[in-house]
């Protein structure tokens, strides 16, 4: 069985990454990592679904035995990415999807220099604003946070290997699946083809 692959995935608040992921995971030959945290559960939320919840002293203990892929701590908690939430359904065949903020996805392109690496952008800043306050649940003074906020971590996206423009959802889900689809095509993960190809040449 070929080896899934490893799919770093970003986008900003507010460009729809949530929806395209939904969609993305009705293919059962994707999962999502599930990432570590120390920050209490919310209301809802469960152990081994949306975070693995750790104590602090457990997370360091993960960081201190080689654990994790990449770890960063923000607003006094931890989060991070277990080898162990990676590795074995990358074995199994599975695509493996991180949804990550591009400080975290750098640090994986360190160790994992094998991933695929998508980000996610807005037609426009205008567009993402619109979107934003659509969503009725937060301030102008907030929205702006983000709007800024989004601006740098677009910024970042050309340090991806791909970038996706979610305009229409429909078009951008094709988009991404003809990124994978490529780079499942790409001469150095063909050897098992090859091979099959030549036999009893």
């Amino acid at each position: 069985m070929n080896k899934g692959r490893l799919i770093v995935f970003s986008a900003p608040s507010g460009c729809g990454k949530g929806t395209m992921l939904e969609e993305i995971l009705k293919d059962k030959s994707f999962a999502i990592s599930v990432s570590a945290t120390t920050r209490a559960p919310r209301e809802g939320e469960k152990d081994g679904v949306n975070y693995h919840f750790l104590t602090r002293e457990d997370f360091e203990q993960r960081i201190a035995d080689g654990k994790f892929i990449e770890h960063a701590e923000y607003c006094q908690n931890l989060y991070g990415t277990l080898s162990s939430e990676v590795d074995g359904r990358l074995e199994q065949g599975l695509n493996v999807i991180l949804e990550i903020e591009p400080q975290g996805a750098m640090k994986i392109r360190e160790k994992r220099p094998d991933a695929i690496f998508i980000f996610v952008v807005p037609p426009s800043v205008n567009e993402l604003r619109r979107r934003l306050k659509k969503r009725g649940t937060e301030t102008d003074e907030v929205i702006e946070e983000r709007v800024s906020k989004a601006a740098w971590e677009i910024s970042q996206a050309e340090k991806y290997d791909y970038v996706i423009v979610n305009d229409a959802l429909e078009d951008a889900i094709s988009d991404f699946f003809a990124v994978i689809r490529g780079e499942q095509l790409k001469v150095d993960y063909s050897g098992d083809i090859i091979n099959e190809v030549l036999k009893n040449a």
